[in-house]
């Protein structure tokens, strides 16, 4: 897996007074499964170090400024982050990370002046670009991702990319795509089942298309599908799905214990992770294959344990 991610977050010294702002997460954690490219628009406009940069409003125009010198680099950087961008479409990246409050990667985190005096916040010039040229990849910044919702959601979604794009390069039968749509059940259903329905519509492929066209046609919606956050009330309906499919072997304290558990979860007293321990334990029990198959239960390493912390939901 390919990661596109800003190269002070990578510990790289490309910041305005030649610093870094490495990021642990990134690389103590994700550098297990992913590997990085790395941009900075303003490191390649303006070298470093240099002056810092602020986004003005001038007379309702966004323009980008030295705070000192006053210089206006507002073309150097939008050509810089329009190379940057076409690196980063050479290559088969399934996330971006951003450096949060940059001028040209800040994620709605970035001030804009008027007057010298802050008036709000906004995209820096890179990150609306990246919105704008690759619209349903998985694209944080750093800071987001200290929220533990956000984080799972992006994990979730990453892995999820990187495996349509490995299935769409290699995959040479329909049977491929729908054991892939069939193990994907449950986690499309948290995210939107009307969309879940869909996909399921077009891997049917009643108008007998190609395998390619089909295969086009359902990675643009499963990627469109896995950009949506999870919630606890979709989750929550997916989990009592699952237990619909031990009623019949199920003891009354174990029916009981897994409802208790689904119950707790929705109200924020235990994480995700205490439901799904128990529904692939019941699984293998009662010999459940298609749970166990299941994208939802595991959606990406285990080691991540990222559904262990209560906020994960939302």
């Amino acid at each position: 897996m390919l990661l596109a991610v800003s190269s002070c977050l990578l510990g790289n010294n490309v910041r305005y007074d030649g610093s870094n702002q490495m990021n642990k997460f990134v690389l103590k954690t994700l550098s297990k499964y992913a590997e990085f490219v790395h941009f900075c628009p303003e490191h390649l406009a303006m070298g470093t170090p240099r002056e810092t940069i602020r986004i003005i409003n001038d007379k309702n125009k966004l323009e980008l400024k030295t705070v000192f010198s006053k210089e206006d680099v507002t073309s150097k950087v939008i050509q810089s982050s329009k190379d940057e961008i076409q690196k980063l479409k050479q290559e088969p990246i399934c996330g971006i990370i951003l450096k949060s409050k940059s001028p040209s990667c800040g994620l709605g985190s970035t001030k804009y002046y008027e007057n010298g005096m802050p008036q709000g916040k906004k995209d820096g010039v890179f990150a609306a670009m990246c919105k704008e040229q690759f619209p349903y990849l998985p694209i944080e910044e750093e800071a987001r991702l200290n929220d533990a919702w956000l984080r799972e959601n992006f994990i979730m979604q990453i892995f999820a990319y990187s495996e349509i794009q490995n299935l769409s390069n290699n995959i040479s039968k329909f049977k491929h795509l729908v054991d892939f749509h069939t193990s994907y059940k449950y986690l499309l259903h948290s995210k939107n089942e009307v969309l879940y329905r869909d996909l399921g519509n077009i891997v049917a492929n009643h108008d007998k298309k190609s395998l390619k066209e089909v295969m086009a046609e359902y990675k643009e919606l499963f990627i469109k599908t896995i950009a949506t956050k999870s919630k606890i009330s979709k989750t929550v309906n997916v989990l009592e799905h699952m237990a619909g499919f031990f009623k019949k072997e199920l003891t009354s304290k174990e029916k009981l214990e897994l409802k208790e558990l689904i119950s707790q979860y929705k109200e924020k007293i235990i994480p995700l992770i205490t439901v799904i321990a128990l529904i692939k334990l019941l699984s293998v029990k009662y010999d459940k294959e298609f749970l166990l198959k299941q994208k939802f239960l595991q959606p990406y390493p285990d080691e991540l344990a990222l559904r262990s912390d209560i906020k994960s939901g939302k």
